[in-house]
Parts: C-alpha cells; structure tokens; sequence
C-alpha cells in the first residue's frame, strides 16, 4: 500500500532563494541548510538554475567537472534527505560548457539535461555549447521532463508526445523584468502538454546587477496554480496526484489529436 501511494502521488518542494554570485562553495553551505529543513518531507526538491554560482559567463573559472564537488553534494544531500534533487550547474566536459541540469536520485542514480536554448541576449550562446536531446527521468512511477529557463519559450521543444512525461521542471534565473511571460507562459505549458509543470526562480540581485523576484510556480495539467511563491526566500511543498492526471487525460483526450513532427536539433 505505500509503495501504491508513492507511485501516485508525488510531493514537490519548490525552493527560491538567493544565489551568491560565482561562490560555490557559498552556495553548496546555503542550499545544503535549506535542504536540511525539509529532509524526508518531499519526493523531489528543486532548485533554482546554475544554482551553486548564478547565471555567469566565467564559465572557465567557474565549470565544475561531472564528478566534481557540486555533483557529489547534490548526492551527498538527495542520499541524506531522502529525496530526489533538480538544478543546473555550469559543467564542463570534452573541453566544451554546458549549462546542465540534473534530477539526482537518493539512491545515486544521476540523470543530466544539457540546456538546448542557450539566452543569446546574455551572451550564453558565446559561452556554452548548447544540448541536442530532451531528458525524461522515469522516477516513483512519474516520467519528468527537465528544461532551463529560456526553454520555456519554445513550445515545440517540450511537446508531450503521447504523454511521454507526466512532470516538466523548469529550472531557472528568470529575470524581473520579464516576469508577465514567465506567469503566462508556464500555465501555458501546462495545458498544451496536458501535464503538471513546475517552475523554479532565485531571487535577489546577480553580479550584473540583474534583479530577480521569484514568482517560483506549480501549475496541473488545467493550467491551476498549485503553488505561487513571493519575492521571498521561501520552500514550499506541494502533493500531486497521478490517478487525477490520468483521468484527465482519459476523460480530454486532447493528445491524441496532436501533430506529428520530427525534431532536429
């Protein structure tokens, strides 16, 4: 009976907070205490985009390697806590930087999305190398999808193809100024891809002087705010259920009505 419970239902915790601009080891001290607080009281934590340095082009200072210590923290935690963690950091591999997420699983099973749609505005696309495929972590019975932050403005790059994935994380620095399209189009998201979407934003300033006010979302497959987050640090954690998704999906069979289409990266 509990594994059945786990299997459809999925607790979600939503974790805004600062990031300290390219202090690593700053970081990994202030996320691991914020994680602490929630140990054993969520089935995946997430994190804000390139979490352990802020959203940086010093990607040669600042790249850590797959295995090197932001890695090995976020294992380190998701083992201690007993819960599945997703962010990004800034990785470097075969001489190439990427902004790579993760969803690290408490039983050390490493799964790794590598950004497709690299911010030209703020010289990410002059910095990093960009991903070529999507990432669907099958975890607790739920199929997740992870993207970064500026994916989000590419609806054919998270198409649902025959429901392949039951959550999409949105792992992001989403700036101030542009909050009005994060609000409309997560929900959108949400109910084009008839899944539950989840989006996670920092606060504070970065070293650009760029401002971030949070706004961190969960939305169901309808386009319903679970979750909304302030401007302030703050962790939430939500339940969904998987047995009202796959009724809705039984009941609006929308997808099945979807086009076809290829992608090439």
């Amino acid at each position: 009976m509990r594994d059945f419970f786990k299997m459809n239902m999925m607790r979600i915790a939503l974790v805004q907070s600062r990031i300290l601009w390219e202090d690593r080891a700053g970081n990994l001290e202030h996320y691991g205490l914020l994680l602490r607080q929630i140990s054993g009281q969520a089935d995946i934590a997430v994190l804000p985009e390139t979490f352990s340095t802020g959203f940086s082009m010093n990607t040669a200072a600042l790249a850590d390697v797959p295995d090197g210590e932001t890695v090995a923290a976020v294992k380190d935690w998701a083992a201690k806590y007993q819960f599945a963690i997703a962010g990004s950091f800034i990785a470097k591999e075969n001489g190439q930087y990427f902004n790579r997420a993760f969803l690290v699983t408490p039983e050390g099973e490493e799964h790794y999305y590598d950004k497709r749609h690299l911010f030209r505005m703020g010289g990410e696309d002059r910095h990093f190398s960009a991903g070529s495929r999507q990432t669907i972590v099958p975890y607790r019975g739920w199929n997740v999808c992870l993207q970064v932050c500026y994916d989000l403005r590419f609806p054919v790059w998270s198409r649902n193809t025959d429901n392949a994935y039951d959550l999409l994380i949105y792992i992001a620095n989403w700036p101030a100024a542009r909050e009005w399209a994060w609000r409309v189009l997560l929900p959108a998201r949400a109910m084009e891809n008839m899944a539950f979407v989840c989006g996670v934003n920092r606060i504070g300033t970065d070293g650009n002087g760029v401002p971030y006010n949070g706004g961190s979302l969960l939305f169901d497959p309808k386009g319903t705010a679970l979750a909304d987050l302030s401007s302030a640090e703050d962790i939430v954690v939500c339940t969904i259920e998987k047995d009202g998704l796959d009724s809705f999906r039984t009941k609006f069979p929308a997808w099945k009505d979807a086009d076809n289409f290829i992608i090439h990266p």
